[in-house]
């Protein structure tokens, strides 16, 4: 089996997985399909870098770099959760999400790993990867309301976190506070 069927059989095990119970449409497995695809193709042929700086705008200059380190299944069965509504509290597709309850989620179900349910605890796990680019998995912790942690995605590469939302945007760019990778327990 080529590499690419391989990959391909592998996302639609992870979207069917982390839609049980859901319907899926024609268009939503293509778009995923094209869109992890393409994600699986440029995550190939990333590098990584030392930043340079301290501000907020370079360090998310990083994120147009994207890098490999084994954890696309995670940023993949996330994409797959993207249309999920938000709730606050909310920990399931049913059901709904907040940020940290769909991390925990995509986590456990993706990998095997079990996350704290808040983002300060969050915040805590893992290792941070701020003298390197980011890869598709790792955690994005942003402040938007005074705390430093206070809001985490799930990168997804290309500069997107899950909702797909760039982070360079000006924006994202000034709430960004660090990126953690989490490896396998």
């Amino acid at each position: 089996m080529s590499p690419l069927r391989a990959a391909s059989a592998h996302v639609l095990r992870i979207m069917l997985l982390t839609h049980s119970k859901q319907s899926l449409s024609c268009r939503t497995l293509l778009g995923c399909g094209i869109f992890i695809s393409t994600l699986l193709l440029l995550s190939g042929c990333g590098t990584t870098s030392i930043m340079g700086g301290k501000s907020n705008a370079s360090r998310v200059a990083q994120f147009k770099q994207d890098t490999s380190v084994g954890t696309e299944d995670i940023s993949i069965a996330a994409v797959g959760l993207v249309d999920v509504p938000y709730r606050y509290g909310g920990n399931t597709p049913k059901g709904g999400f907040d940020c940290s309850g769909l991390i925990v989620y995509v986590y456990n179900k993706a990998a095997g790993i079990k996350l704290p349910r808040t983002i300060a605890q969050m915040s805590t796990q893992g290792r941070s990867v701020e003298n390197q680019a980011p890869a598709p998995g790792d955690l994005v912790f942003f402040n938007t309301t005074g705390e430093k942690y206070s809001h985490a995605g799930i990168y997804v590469g290309q500069g997107r976190t899950v909702r797909l939302d760039y982070i360079t945007t000006p924006y994202w760019a000034a709430k960004f506070t660090e990126a953690r990778r989490i490896a396998s327990q």
